[in-house]
């Protein structure tokens, strides 16, 4: 079914869009600075398991909001392979990352298919004014990077992350949670290809340290990995490009893969071998992602093109 509003200029799409975002975003925060201010009150896990839950519908609420506008404003054109059935549960989501508009087709496709997702944002994020409000209440963690100079004068900076990472964890393991990884850890630009010296065609070059780190603190937890590839066309889009409808198609696969057991608990800064092994597996499958956004894009020969391919519309 065509989008109603799609006859509108993309300028007036965009600002619709982002006006939309906004309202959705305040009517969505109001309440849930609320119950954030109850958990922070009474921080105690009797409380927490009770909070968790109304919290996460307000952001499901959010996220149900903004498909609504996209469904009504964007003319794009959706090819859609392996969405999962609706089911409880914790699962660690892996993807590429090239735009912000990767988290709304991420909550777009997933939203009701699997519990709320929740990201590893920059320590800078927290200041973003009300999201970053709304992330801290949501339980986000947030994740300080320090420069190769700044841990050269304090090595001890390096468990940072580490320390963020198991905090986080231990307050995912108490509600059903989608726990979603950037491997490449920074949004893919043709700039960065180069100077990263990237062995793949689409990809930069993954960072196990937050995938590890996460499998290490709650692997047990997780009934498996989501992987997801996303490819937009006819180029990667700024964030008002997606507001303003001009992404032509955008085709997503996923699939659902094992966790290996090995990873399950590992020691990554501890276990030198077992980090060797998690690096190696990390970029088979990351090689496989990088001929699979070949052929989701239509660079690969038609003998390697999916051919349970599923296109859909707006109505994904």
């Amino acid at each position: 079914m065509r989008s109603p509003l799609t006859f509108l200029p993309a300028p007036v799409r965009g600002a619709l869009a982002v006006l939309a975002l906004a309202a959705n975003t305040l009517l969505c925060t109001l309440p849930l600075f609320a119950f954030a201010l109850l958990k922070l009150a009474f921080p105690f896990a009797l409380v927490r398991r009770r909070v968790d839950p109304v919290l996460h519908a307000i952001a499901r609420a959010w996220v149900a909001g903004n498909s609504l506008w996209m469904r009504l404003l964007h003319p794009t054109q959706w090819e859609v392979q392996g969405l999962p059935p609706a089911r409880r549960g914790w699962y660690l989501v892996n993807c590429n990352h090239q735009s912000w508009a990767d988290i709304f087709v991420l909550q777009h496709l997933l939203h009701g298919r699997l519990p709320m997702l929740k990201f590893f944002l920059k320590q800078e994020l927290i200041y973003v004014p009300v999201i970053g409000l709304a992330w801290w209440a949501l339980d986000f963690p947030f994740m300080k990077r320090h420069g190769k100079e700044a841990l050269r004068r304090n090595p001890a900076r390096r468990a940072d992350d580490h320390e963020a990472t198991l905090r986080a964890c231990r307050k995912f393991a108490l509600v059903p949670t989608s726990v979603m990884n950037f491997a490449e850890g920074t949004r893919f630009t043709a700039e960065k290809h180069v100077q990263t010296a990237s062995p793949y065609r689409h990809l930069l070059k993954p960072k196990a340290g937050a995938m590890a780190l996460t499998l290490g603190a709650m692997g047990e937890q997780f009934d498996a990995l989501i992987d997801v590839t996303i490819a937009y066309s006819p180029q990667i889009p700024s964030f008002w490009d997606f507001a303003c409808g001009r992404v032509r198609r955008v085709a997503v696969h996923v699939e659902q893969l094992p966790i290996p057991a090995e990873f399950i608990g590992l020691d990554y800064a501890g276990n030198s071998q077992g980090r060797k092994r998690f690096a190696r597996w990390l970029d088979a499958l990351w090689a496989k992602k990088d001929v699979r956004m070949s052929a989701l894009l239509g660079n690969a020969p038609a003998a390697s093109m999916p051919q349970e391919l599923v296109r859909e519309t707006a109505e994904v």
